[in-house]
């Protein structure tokens, strides 16, 4: 399956990159998000509070995926 990743804000300074492509066996979006965190410098990735969502809709970790689907990483949002 392939999977457009998208990154936002400190999630994409981080990784150094705003997007990337990735393959593989991925039921859910924590199985991307899974699979990224292990690489070096994606520490965030293992953040609790972090927001994701899939083809532009705000999802949750455990949300299905479906092959061409686009997931985007992004931490959470506070204001004041």
């Amino acid at each position: 399956m392939n999977i457009t990743v998208k990154f936002f804000a400190r999630y994409r300074e981080a990784l150094g990159v705003d997007s990337l492509k990735v393959e593989g066996d991925f039921a859910t979006v924590d199985d991307v998000r899974a699979l990224l965190a292990q690489r070096d410098g994606a520490e965030v990735l293992k953040e609790q509070n972090l927001m994701c969502a899939r083809n532009e809709d705000l999802c949750q970790l455990d949300e299905p995926l479906s092959e061409g689907d686009e997931v985007a990483f992004f931490p959470t949002v506070t204001g004041g």
